[in-house]
């Protein structure tokens, strides 16, 4: 286990490997069930369904418990251990997994308290796949770097004002992605610069707050062209894929 020494727990990433590791599982694992029993209650003749057999939604006193409230405890547990005892190996990468496992329970229902309504087999459950993605890609990215915002080169004055006029500019960047309608460009850019560089210089999304401000004319048509129906097609088909397809009825309650 030398490698895992030398490239994960001397580098300080053990606990970032371990939150990736538990975060994709559990989303994977959380799917297949939810798209089984989605398909299931689906069929004909189901019986009520706090009284199924074998694979079913949770029910406690007749209320459906949505997974993100465990996912939520979890989450609350895990950070509480964490800040209190600041265990070392291998209890930290427990928390870590666990604390994965968590949110991925916990932002695979996304869309549910984002809407504030049971909307997971619906158009607007695609939210949370948007969550998922966007979780997964800033753990990969914080995976790779030890150290979002980077480092001072140097302890004089005059580096650490470089360094915080850096960091500024790239939050100002990653802002802009976000007021451009682009949250997981500005999300993902906070950690990659150069990723939030290029999403403030090109075109907005022409839904935003930036379009409606600044566009019109032939640059709003572009921004129209450019985020048109082929572009909302193909996010489409990833996030049904991962996610599986949407309910055209609306679809009933996840587990």
């Amino acid at each position: 286990m030398g490698w895992y020494q030398r490239v994960f727990t001397d580098t300080g990433r053990a606990p970032a490997i371990w939150i990736l590791i538990g975060f994709l599982v559990t989303f994977a694992v959380t799917r297949g069930i939810t798209r089984r029993i989605h398909a299931k209650a689906a069929g004909p003749s189901q019986p009520p369904a706090p009284q199924r057999k074998g694979l079913s939604d949770i029910y406690i006193g007749g209320v459906h418990i949505h997974h993100q409230v465990w996912g939520i405890l979890l989450v609350l547990v895990t950070g509480l251990l964490q800040f209190r005892y600041s265990p070392r190996p291998p209890w930290a990468e427990v928390l870590a997994a666990l604390f994965g496992a968590g949110a991925a329970l916990t932002l695979d229902e996304f869309a549910l308290w984002f809407n504030l309504d049971d909307v997971y087999w619906t158009k607007s459950g695609r939210k949370s796949i948007d969550a998922i993605l966007v979780a997964g890609a800033i753990g990969a990215v914080l995976l790779l770097q030890a150290s979002p915002v980077g480092t001072a080169s140097g302890r004089g004055p005059l580096a650490i004002v470089l360094y915080l006029a850096t960091v500024a500019f790239n939050l100002a960047l990653a802002g802009i992605c976000i007021i451009k309608g682009k949250l997981a460009t500005g999300l993902i850019g906070i950690v990659v610069p150069i990723l939030a560089l290029v999403g403030a210089i090109r075109l907005a999304k022409p839904s935003s707050v930036w379009a409606r401000r600044r566009y019109a004319g032939e640059k709003l048509d572009r921004a129209q062209r450019r985020f048109g129906t082929a572009y909302q097609l193909r996010h489409d088909r990833l996030r049904d894929l991962l996610g599986g397809r949407p309910d055209p009825a609306g679809g009933g309650p996840a587990e």
